[in-house]
This record gives C-alpha cells, structure tokens and sequence, in this order.
C-alpha cells in the first residue's frame, strides 16, 4: 500500500485517524483472549519494537555510557555529571531526531500524522514565542535533570545493597518479566497520577503548562512543570522495592524519558518505503489532549473503560467528554 505523504486531511477535526470506534486493546480485558496476548508478546517483544529497541538501548548504556555501580557508591560530582550527560545526550538524539525527520526534514510528509497543524510560532502562550523552544527548555531543563537525580539515587541504593538487586546470571525469569511487566506498571502508575494531574486546581496551576500542547511532537513528551515531572518520574521508585538490575533501571529511565518523545510525534507509525515500521503515537492518547478528560492512561490497561473516561473517537463521546469537562472547571 502507497501512502500519499500529503494526504487530504480525513475530517475538519484530524489529518489522520485510525478506525473508529477505537478497539479494546487492553491486554486486562475479561474473558482472555489467548490470540490477542500471543499477537501482543509478538508485535512488543518478538519484533524490532520500540520496546525492544529501547532494551538494546539500555544495555548498551549499561555496557558503555553510564558509570558501573560500584563507581556509584560514594556521591560523586563526576559520575553524577556523568549519567546526566547521557540522559541529555539520549533526549537530544531521540526527540530532537524525532523532530528532525518528522518535522524539518517532513521525511513522511503529513501521512499518518493525527493534526494537520504544524508546530505553533509566533504566539505568546510559549516561552520563547515557540512551541518546540518552550518544549525543549521543559524537557531539557527540569525534565533531564529529574530523570536524573532518580537515577542517581536508584544507583546509590543499589551500589551500598539498601535496596534488592538481580544478577542475568542468577534471575534470568525475574529479569525478563522484569522487562515484561516494567511497561505495565508505568501504565498503572500513569494513570493514577494523570487523574490527580487532573483534579482542576493542580491542573491549573501545574499540569496546564503540558496541556498547551494539543498538537504535540516529539519534544512535547518531556515538557511537563516540575511537580509534574517529580510525580510521573516517581514510577522509578519500583525500583526500591523490587529486587531489579541496573538494565532494568536504565530501560525504565529511557521508557519514561526518551520514550515520551516516541509516544509523543504526532503521528502513528514510522513508514519505511510505504510500509508501517515501527509504532510511535497512539490516537487514544491523542484524543486526551485534544479533549482533556478522557484517556488519562493508555490502550494496555483498561482503568479508562472500567471508569467511565474512555473516549473512542466518536462524536457521541467527544460531546460526553466536553459536558464533564465543563462539570469539572465550572467552579475553578
């Protein structure tokens, strides 16, 4: 199939979307479906998925990048500036790759992307009259060195044995459900977090600033207020309670990290040659900020369904979701 990189947008409202009504994709959905788990270890961690790559990307960090565990177990300036310069090495290559091909380059033209717009200049809503300058000082800024500082203090913990580790040797099982169920939980933690981001008076004055991203990219992932950061990367402390190794860690650090900025492109798919690739953005998640109060988690986790804030694509939805946004921010 040839995808037309200029395609004529599908609605008023979107460039580009998926089947609609969205499907139930959650892997928690009741009566199991064993056809659908097998397809889903398949498309996650049986191909080059973005998870997969990002596992390669982990140990290769662990192999050479960051600094070994028994470095970490006196505080350091050195080794602390160390892994901060990895991680905003990582977010500088992913997200600003990203936005290289996606949005300088137009490497896929506007095929499978969700808005139709193109990032906002010239408005003073953004620092820096810029939407992806106002992005980049966020996640490079507050975004980098959070991510960081749970870094270093995961190490720390582990190096000095205050916490409980794993060896490849040893815990080969632990490892790899580990791998499996690291995604999982972040899901979970997510969506808890997101519905208290939401509570009106914490959402003005905190989880506004990454909702002025309604037509998002790569380096809108990141860009959060810094409480926000604090409470999201708080998924990190799994790791202190939790036997886990140090692959483990660095996975879970780019997931929530350089991982945002893939979830975060605006666009669905990577196309090489006309076919999709490598998933990135999801419609679900793209709903929630066009929309606001709905799908505060994602499609692997059914909380958003059991919970009455799932939002399909419908029209009937899209009107159910603007009257309980108004109920919420009457009184704010």
């Amino acid at each position: 199939m040839t995808h037309d990189t200029d395609p004529k947008p599908i609605s008023k409202e979107w460039n580009y979307h998926p089947d609609l009504p969205l499907a139930d994709l959650s892997i928690f959905k009741w009566p199991p479906d064993p056809h659908f788990l097998g397809r889903w270890v398949l498309r996650n961690w049986l191909t080059l998925s973005e998870r997969v790559m990002m596992v390669v990307l982990a140990t290769l960090c662990w192999l050479f990048l960051y600094p070994s565990l028994g470095t970490a177990k006196t505080l350091a300036f050195g080794w602390v500036f160390q892994v901060w310069l990895v991680n905003l090495g990582l977010m500088i290559c992913i997200a600003g790759g990203l936005h290289w091909f996606f949005y300088v380059r137009r490497g896929q033209g506007k095929a499978l992307k969700f808005d139709h717009r193109e990032p906002a200049k010239g408005n003073s809503l953004w620092n820096f009259s810029n939407q992806v300058h106002d992005n980049m000082f966020w996640s490079l800024g507050s975004g980098v060195l959070q991510l960081t500082m749970f870094q270093v203090v995961i190490m720390w913990l582990m190096a000095n044995e205050y916490v409980p580790t794993i060896s490849l040797a040893s815990n080969p099982i632990l490892f790899v459900a580990g791998l499996v169920l690291l995604p999982i939980w972040s899901a979970f933690h997510f969506y808890w977090v997101h519905r208290l981001l939401h509570v009106p008076f914490i959402y003005k004055h905190v989880h506004s600033l990454h909702h002025r991203n309604v037509n998002i990219g790569p380096w809108s992932g990141l860009s959060m207020h810094p409480v926000e950061h604090l409470l999201y990367l708080s998924s990190l402390l799994i790791h202190c309670v939790f036997p886990s190794h140090l692959i483990l860690v660095y996975f879970h650090v780019i997931y929530l990290g350089p991982g945002a900025a893939m979830t975060h492109t605006g666009y669905e798919d990577l196309l090489v040659r006309d076919k999709r690739r490598l998933a990135l953005g999801t419609f679900y998640h793209q709903l929630h900020h066009r929309y606001y109060e709905c799908n505060y988690g994602n499609q692997e986790m059914p909380w958003d369904r059991w919970f009455g804030t799932f939002h399909d694509g419908s029209d009937d939805e899209t009107q159910a979701t603007r009257t309980r946004k108004r109920t919420m921010y009457r009184n704010i």
